[in-house]
């Protein structure tokens, strides 16, 4: 493999991987396979109140019996915690990131942004008088980021209205999801992110990370998230969603209508390799839909 692209696969172990989960682990392995590229794995296992330790076994079992096989060894963020703490320290030194010392409840004092209260900036000037830190920060300004993914299209926030200063080290000491996956993605070289259409909005606060951190911005996209016929995200705490311990090429080949790809017939009964090999050498992302939410049915 020497086409210099990498892309990767990331999932939280707070439970099994589902149907939901294993449309985005598809689509990030066929954009990294099609194209000649590395594929990785990585656990995102930093927020260890929400981990299931049996959980990890589990999602490695399912990518093996899918045949969604990755390159190297895997990477466990648990075990990334000092490169965490050096983006940290650099981003605090050059005055990107700030102590803030305010409850949950004062930081969520502001206005409304599009994921709830915006920081009121408290703290982002130096903290108050008898404050002591708990969270870590990022400093942000009025500039618009902008997003072309190559499956929502354009996508621009601009962080100072529509997010605030945001956390990258929250008040229990651990490290926050954007914060370490941008370091990650750089440290592994990852130049594709395909991931579920639910994580677009967080993408402008990684490149604002990236740019803070001097690292390289990777290509996006990313893919509709299936739904039930509520309208309800296919996740750990819906129902209906368990991966089947048979017909695997059966699954394999709902996820790729689900992303659009029109595998014929005959695969639904055929071999997991025979599946992946017409999948990789059919892949267009240009067929996968334009859209945020596809419903399962």
């Amino acid at each position: 493999m020497t086409s210099g692209v990498v892309g990767r696969f990331a999932p939280s172990p707070s439970g099994a991987l589902h149907m939901g989960s294993l449309v985005a682990a598809l689509g990030s392995f066929l954009q990294a396979r099609a194209q000649g590229g590395a594929w990785l794995l990585r656990i995102d296992d930093l927020d260890t109140p929400r981990v299931q330790p049996w959980a990890i076994t589990r999602i490695i079992d399912a990518l093996e019996f899918f045949g969604l096989r990755w390159d190297g060894p895997i990477v466990y963020q648990d075990e990334r915690r000092t490169a965490y703490a050096r983006a940290i320290d650099h981003l605090k030194h050059s005055g990107r990131a700030f102590d803030c010392g305010c409850t949950r409840r004062e930081a969520r004092s502001g206005t409304v942004g599009i994921e709830g209260p915006i920081y009121p900036g408290t703290c982002r000037n130096g903290l108050p008088a008898g404050r002591s830190p708990r969270s870590v920060r990022l400093r942000v300004d009025a500039c618009p980021i902008e997003v072309c993914d190559a499956v929502q299209g354009v996508y621009t926030q601009q962080l100072d209205r529509d997010i605030g200063d945001f956390v990258i080290r929250r008040a229990d000491g651990i490290v926050a999801y954007q914060l370490a996956t941008v370091v990650d993605d750089a440290y592994q070289g990852v130049t594709e992110v395909v991931r579920g259409a639910d994580l677009l909005s967080s993408t402008p606060r990684q490149i604002a990370l990236q740019q803070a951190l001097g690292l390289d911005t990777p290509r996006y996209a990313h893919l509709p998230v299936i739904t039930d016929a509520n309208g309800d995200k296919l996740g750990k705490s819906t129902g209906a969603i368990a991966l089947q311990p048979t017909k695997p090429a059966a699954q394999l080949c709902a996820c790729l209508q689900w992303l659009g790809q029109a595998p014929p017939n005959t695969l639904y009964d055929a071999d997991i390799a025979r599946v992946l090999h017409w999948a990789c050498d059919n892949w267009a992302l240009a067929q996968v839909p334009r859209v945020a939410e596809i419903t399962r049915r």
